[in-house]
Parts: structure tokens; sequence; C-alpha cells
């Protein structure tokens, strides 16, 4: 263990996203008294803009959102984290950029999903994500480069998945099932072998309703990761 580890997070994309993936990250430390934790500086930037809407939209759009990563992203590195978690998933559309401005590195929970489940043999994954995050492509491609072969909903199911992102968990309420259920019914009728909770507040979704081991939470990888990268015991609690 490495005194000096410390996590730094760029929150706020929402606020309860955030605030479950630190209560992530203490499940998942195998710690038996204060000291046995990560040290932890957690930055909620609720004025970051929306990422789904700047990447469906202009370069303008586009740059202020980069820019906000990267102005948090140098806050955090001057804080003396060592490392950063950005607990969205959308927001990997400009993490690789971020990446190049600064000297610790950014835990990519896109690329540790993919590997994830490329080890434990699947090869259809479904993906539950914003329009943003399905259109730019992010998990696609990290897939596809492992030999699996993605999926993503229907234009219906789709729908359901962005009303229970920002209609539910956003507006704060525990998501309504029923749409969920018609996800899964698509995601199934197309043949998937599993499936990610690719958007933080669908891991909110999940802290409410009890899911199948279908689903593998793309936000729990990422705190796994991030107690990995602290040099902290791991504390394994959900299922791959």
């Amino acid at each position: 263990m490495k005194l000096e580890d410390r996590l730094g997070v760029i929150g706020g994309m929402g606020p309860q996203a955030t605030n479950t993936f630190y209560q992530y990250i203490i499940d998942r430390t195998n710690a038996h008294r204060d000291q046995e934790h990560l040290s932890v500086l957690i930055f909620s930037d609720s004025t970051i803009p929306d990422r789904t809407t700047a990447i469906l939209g202009s370069e303008e759009q586009k740059e202020a959102v980069f820019q906000h990563l990267l102005a948090d992203a140098k806050l955090l590195e001057q804080a003396g984290c060592t490392v950063l978690a950005v607990p969205c998933n959308t927001s990997h559309y400009f993490l690789d950029e971020v990446q190049k401005e600064i000297s610790i590195p950014i835990l990519h929970m896109i690329r540790e999903t993919a590997l994830l489940l490329s080890q434990h043999g699947k090869r259809r994954p479904g993906i539950l994500a914003t329009d943003g995050t399905i259109q730019s492509a992010l998990y696609q491609k990290e897939f596809s480069a492992l030999g699996m072969e993605p999926c993503i909903p229907s234009d219906l199911a789709q729908k359901q998945v962005m009303s229970l992102i920002y209609d539910d968990i956003k507006a704060g309420k525990s998501g309504d099932p029923e749409k969920f259920a018609f996800v899964h019914h698509d995601l199934e009728q197309q043949g998937c072998d599993c499936a990610v909770l690719a958007c933080t507040e669908l891991s909110v979704f999940s802290t409410e309703h009890h899911l199948p081991p279908f689903y593998v939470d793309a936000m729990a990888v990422l705190a796994e990761r991030a107690v990995q990268a602290c040099h902290r015991p791991l504390r394994h609690i959900f299922s791959k």
C-alpha cells in the first residue's frame, strides 16, 4: 500500500451517480478501519454541460465540455491526486484528449469493462447508454476490438433507456421498472449474452431495483479498478 495514493473523481454528471460511485468504492475496499480506505478528492462539477447534447451538437458545444473536463482534471492533479476516475460514460468521448494534457492516469471505464467481458467469454454484449454514448460508438469500438459483437437497443427501446436516464433518475426518481423490462426483452430478442449498464444513472437504477447477473455495471468495474489503482485490498461483491 502506498500512502501517497490519492484518487481524484470528476463528478457531477450527475450528482447522484457521483454519490453512488463513492459508495461503490467504499463497498469494494476491504477495509476494517478508517485509515485503510482510499484517500479521495471528489469534485462534483454540476456546471459541466450535458455531454450527449454536446456530442450530438456543434464543435463549440464539444469544446465547452472538453475545457470543463480538462480544467477539472488539472485541478485534481494540482491537488495531489495520483489517478483520476470519471463516473460518467458519455464523458469518455473526451477523455483521451484530456489524458494528453495531464501527467496522471485516467482510469478508462469503457476499456476496463470491455476487457472484463472479454475475459469472461462474452460474445454479444448489449449496451444500455445515452444517445451520445451510443451514437459516438464508444462501447462498440472497444467491444469490436476485442472480438465481441456489440448490440444496441432498437429505436423504441432506446427511447425507454433515455427516459429512464433523464425523466427518472436525473429527475430524482427511482426509475420505472416497466421501462427497463421493455429494454431487457429487446436485448434478449436480439440474442445478447449479457448487457452493460453503460450510463451511471442506470447504475443508480440498479441500486434501487434488483437486476440479474445478465447485467454488468460499468461504474462498479470502475470502482474496482480505482481501489486497485490506489493499492488497497479489493472486496469482490458483484457478479461478473
